[in-house]
């Protein structure tokens, strides 16, 4: 595969995974992005890398690859670059899941348990343990259970090393560079047209996170993926507090939503500087980028039941940004059937941080024909959740 050419079609944290893996595997890679690298949804989100809210399937099974994965990928970019490593801020902290009603304790108990069936580790704490973990969190609750193998990174600096990698490796980065269309020849896409001119490759893969469904129109093979809106408080800094990633039981449900309407639930957890991020929000609504006080409000209100004692601290910012929304909640990873060429990898949703290294690494094995990390058959393209209605097969034309 040495001179085969790539063209990656966005520069967030999985494209940069993405970059990284074919770079790495001796392919002539080219980054394309209309802004700045890491700048939209890897900006704007936790930095979650998580197998907690995550019940049995194949998005679970990608995610303890992944979380098998990160170690290892950042154990090479330390060879490279200690700084590079460092500034990703890898800490394994864990997750801590509470219930505070005994329809929520129920509810997890049972979630739980399938987890275990499918290899997650998930401990039931007693009052005495989770006093011991989180002695800020409050006494009125029902279950709690602590999930280890729950991490955290900060993610522009792990798009950061994971792109300094790629780069190392002979990877070129295009920015202020936006996807008009695509050229296509005999049933296979050739090349990308852009406002900088044309970018001719083997394979382009589509990495545009909330935007790869309306690139994906723009290049004649449209797939179903959608912005959802997520948004986060951040106080100002503070003695510790929150030692785990902490949040109510009902975050899993609304993970898992199809809703348009608001959904929120606590999800409270502390950075290396001593800020405390509060989520989270869920809203439909576009690439409607306008923060809401209502959202905000509803949001502290759900951190507040968790934590009591915030109540006083100040809040120093909020943020949005906008997740790759797939209907059937699982990613698309895997080649277009419609349009030779085209690949996608896309759809995580608000998991896509810890996710990246994994998608890579499957997406890796299909393209180049090794034998894969896992069953890649749920991802595929042509399901129906992904191609849509109003989905077509692209002409032999110019697009």
């Amino acid at each position: 595969m040495y001179g085969t050419r790539v063209v990656v079609l966005g520069a967030g944290i999985v494209g940069a995974a993405c970059a990284r893996e074919l770079a790495l595997a001796g392919l002539e890679v080219t980054v394309v992005d209309r802004g700045a690298p890491a700048s939209q949804t890897t900006a704007h989100c936790e930095g979650n890398v998580l197998v907690s809210d995550k019940g049995p399937g194949p998005e679970l099974e990608l995610a303890q690859i992944s979380r098998a994965l990160w170690p290892e990928v950042l154990a090479r970019i330390a060879e490279r670059s200690p700084h590079a490593a460092r500034a990703v801020e890898w800490d394994p902290k864990g997750g801590i899941v509470v219930a505070t009603t005994d329809a929520g304790a129920r509810e997890l108990t049972r979630f739980a348990a399938d987890q275990r069936a499918a290899g997650v580790r998930a401990e039931v704490m007693d009052a005495d343990d989770l006093a011991k973990a989180e002695p800020y969190v409050t006494r009125e609750h029902t279950t709690a259970l602590l999930y280890p193998e729950d991490a955290q990174v900060q993610p522009a600096g792990a798009a950061a090393a994971l792109f300094g990698d790629a780069l190392a490796a002979g990877a070129r980065l295009r920015t202020g560079c936006e996807v008009l269309g695509a050229v296509v020849r005999g049933g296979r896409i050739t090349a990308v047209r852009t406002s900088t001119g044309l970018v001719e490759a083997d394979w382009f893969i589509d990495a545009a996170g909330p935007w790869a469904g309306e690139l994906s129109a723009r290049l004649g093979a449209p797939v179903d993926v959608r912005p959802r809106r997520g948004d986060i408080l951040v106080t100002t800094p503070l003695p510790p507090t929150v030692f785990h990633k902490v949040y109510d039981a009902d975050y899993v449900g609304a993970v898992g939503s199809s809703a348009e309407d608001l959904q929120t639930s606590a999800v409270v957890e502390s950075t290396r500087g001593g800020s405390v991020l509060i989520g989270s929000s869920r809203r439909r609504v576009g690439f409607d980028d306008r923060l809401r006080p209502e959202v905000l409000s509803a949001v502290a209100a759900k951190a507040l039941r968790l934590f009591p004692t915030l109540a006083d601290v100040p809040v120093m910012r909020a943020y949005g940004g906008f997740r790759p929304y797939v209907p059937d909640h699982v990613p698309v990873i895997g080649a277009d059937p419609r349009l030779a060429g085209l690949w996608h990898a896309g759809g995580h949703e608000g998991a896509g941080i810890g996710l990246s290294v994994g998608t890579a690494r499957l997406l890796r094995n299909l393209m180049l024909g090794e034998p894969t990390v896992m069953d890649a058959t749920p991802f595929r393209v042509d399901r129906p959740a992904v191609l849509g209605e109003g989905a077509h097969p692209v002409s032999e034309e110019t697009a």
